[in-house]
């Protein structure tokens, strides 16, 4: 058996060798960098005890933190609502009969994609404030909200459009000769299988929007990150406030995947028994949706 792999050549002994010397190198420089930064935080004061103390008192989780979370938790989860009833609207429309549907929809869909999360933001905040949809308490929120809708659904339209396309042209083609519409294909028989494919894609755009949420910073929305300077800026305690924000960040991205990814797996699992990748649609269901 060749010793060889199929993008490159197992490297010889010198190469070996030079690899694990470069690797040490790299790994001193690494280590020397960060025993600086430490030295460095040390000797400004801030790896004392008295900086982390205000994380053991329950005033700081209540007044800052907890209202932060709450914050980036809410506006998360609508805006991941919203954005996949836009991306389903939306992605369904570029692949609509009607040419006009098509290019409204992939026009739409372009166009926010093109646009920072953080513009969509702030244009959508002096809208509402220029034209008081919103009472001013609720501004910050609707602007972050909207931002994040119009930005994930366009993208989340296209990964069900990619979806949809990636399906074998089999499927279409037994939904129209059972005489089903476009609605119902796409209902019975394309939706539910691109969505199981596309799942993962998913799921990281789902991640993405609830990290995104923490621009809501620019425009005062009070989200962890913010409530983590805030919080900071009294105590001043600005490196253990950053790193408890950064853990609460990951503890919350990891949560979600977590949870994505069981369902994934049911979803995954639960097709495989009932045959998977058929879709079996009987005369009567045709009839009766009809």
């Amino acid at each position: 058996m060749s010793s060889s792999t199929v993008l490159y050549d197992a490297p010889g002994p010198k190469a070996r060798k030079r690899n694990l010397v470069i690797a040490v190198i790299f790994g001193a420089i690494v280590l020397a960098i960060a025993v600086y930064v430490l030295v460095a935080l040390g000797n400004n004061g801030q790896l004392t005890a008295e900086k982390w103390d205000p994380f053991i008192q329950l005033d700081t989780w209540t007044t800052y933190l907890l209202p932060g979370l709450w914050g980036t938790i809410k506006a998360a989860v609508l805006s991941i609502v919203f954005a996949l009833v836009l991306g389903a609207i939306l992605g369904i429309g570029r692949l609509s009969d009607h040419r006009a549907i098509r290019i409204l929809s992939g026009g739409t869909v372009e166009f926010f994609r093109a646009i920072p999360v953080l513009i969509l933001m702030i244009f959508a905040y002096y809208l509402f404030a220029e034209y008081a949809v919103f009472p001013a308490e609720q501004l910050a929120f609707a602007a972050v909200v909207t931002g994040l809708t119009l930005y994930n659904g366009s993208v989340i339209a296209e990964i069900l459009r990619s979806g949809i396309n990636s399906l074998p042209s089999g499927q279409l083609e037994a939904a129209n000769s059972l005489g089903m519409r476009k609605s119902q294909t796409m209902r019975l028989v394309l939706l539910p299988q691109s969505i199981t494919a596309m799942l993962p894609a998913l799921i990281s755009q789902m991640v993405i929007a609830l990290k995104d949420s923490a621009l809501g910073y620019a425009i005062g929305y009070i989200e962890v990150v913010r409530s983590g300077i805030q919080s900071a800026s009294f105590y001043g305690n600005y490196l253990p406030a950053l790193v408890v924000v950064a853990v609460i960040m990951i503890a919350l991205n990891f949560g979600l995947s977590s949870l994505a990814t069981v369902v994934e797996r049911r979803v995954r699992e639960g097709k495989r028994k009932g045959t998977v990748g058929d879709v079996t649609i009987t005369d009567d269901a045709i009839t009766a949706d009809r």
